[in-house]
């Protein structure tokens, strides 16, 4: 989900099946530890090619390499400290002394195997497009004009093709309905709420959902007119009434938004919780959905027309269709 639903493709054959476990399924190891599971470590023929990314802030590392002779992407993420698991952390791992100072002094904490756990989110098979999409490159702020998007950025989305079976297996139950949050099945205002992978839902402060909608001409906020306000509404106010009764946060505490350009071509809401550091946060690529309902009660066409910037990094397909255009 958020950022990460690219990741999601062809979940529906065995080695996608056999991935989705590895991604922190609570059902398929309960303790955690990854012993006693009795499935299969699929990552263990993995052979990385390249680093993509790490980020030592984020503590995240980026793989690009091979999977059952597969091209295959590998992430792995440390997951966050809990504040339940700290009395069991300090009773319970190992400590070593690696300088004392006055009052200050830093160790090494070894903690038992069950908190020291790092999130795997596999996607395999992996296109030309996700490996790009996580490495680090080079980007450029665009401006397009509504003209621009009909003559330049739609025909590229029509072009390209990319794949959502991976959405429509979620909006027809056929993969993760055990993770579905939220549903409201109408076909004009309905939508789908679950958590995005990157989330591990074992706390709140980084709560991260998505609500996707069951309309499937919907590709983005420029083709949203006044006459998807109720839509919107309810995404809105269903979302947050979901998402307060299941994790006890209130709207006020809530950052809900768009992203433009969006990671996929189907309409989907971000919610995320305010204290978080979302990727895509940024005021170049996020729209935040109280925005949107008042520009369109506004002009019911403003995102048909209106100007939009957004940043596109240095091998996206759709900055060379900008720059022969001239528009870049």
């Amino acid at each position: 989900m958020g950022d990460a639903p690219l990741k999601r493709e062809n979940e529906g054959d065995e080695l996608g099946q056999k991935a989705k476990k590895q991604k922190g399924d609570p059902e398929a190891d309960p303790s955690g530890n990854g012993e006693e599971c009795g499935e299969e470590n699929i990552l263990s023929g993995f052979k990385t090619t390249a680093v993509l990314k790490d980020s030592a802030r984020e503590k995240t590392i980026f793989l690009h390499g091979k999977l059952d002779e597969q091209e295959a992407v590998v992430i792995l993420q440390k997951t966050p400290i809990t504040a339940a698991s700290v009395a069991e952390m300090f009773a319970c791992s190992k400590l070593k002394l690696e300088m004392r100072n006055d009052i200050y002094s830093t160790y090494h904490l070894q903690p038992p195997a069950h908190l020291n756990v790092l999130k795997a989110t596999v996607v395999c098979p992996a296109t030309e497009k996700h490996v790009k999409k996580y490495q680090v490159q080079e980007s450029f702020l665009v401006e397009e004009t509504g003209e621009d998007y009909l003559s330049i950025t739609l025909p590229y989305i029509q072009e390209k093709s990319f794949s959502l079976q991976w959405v429509f297996n979620i909006l027809e139950k056929k993969a993760e309905a055990d993770r579905i949050v939220y549903e409201d099945p109408d076909p004009d205002v309905g939508f789908v709420l679950l958590p995005d992978f990157k989330w591990d839902q074992k706390q709140t402060h980084d709560l991260y959902l998505i609500a996707i909608v069951h309309q499937r001409d919907l590709k983005s906020i420029r083709e949203l007119t006044a006459a998807h306000l109720p839509l919107l509404q309810n995404i809105c106010t269903k979302g947050k009434e979901a998402i307060l009764e299941r994790y006890g946060l209130p709207a006020s505490k809530l950052r809900v938004y768009f992203h433009y350009q969006p990671s996929y071509y189907h309409l989907h809401v971000h919610f995320t919780a305010l204290a978080s550091e979302a990727p895509g946060g940024g005021v170049e690529r996020a729209h935040l959905l109280s925005d949107v309902v008042q520009n369109l009660r506004a002009d019911g066409g403003f995102y048909r027309q209106r100007s939009l910037s957004f940043p596109l990094r240095a091998d996206d397909g759709l900055l060379a269709k900008f720059q022969q255009a001239g528009r870049l």
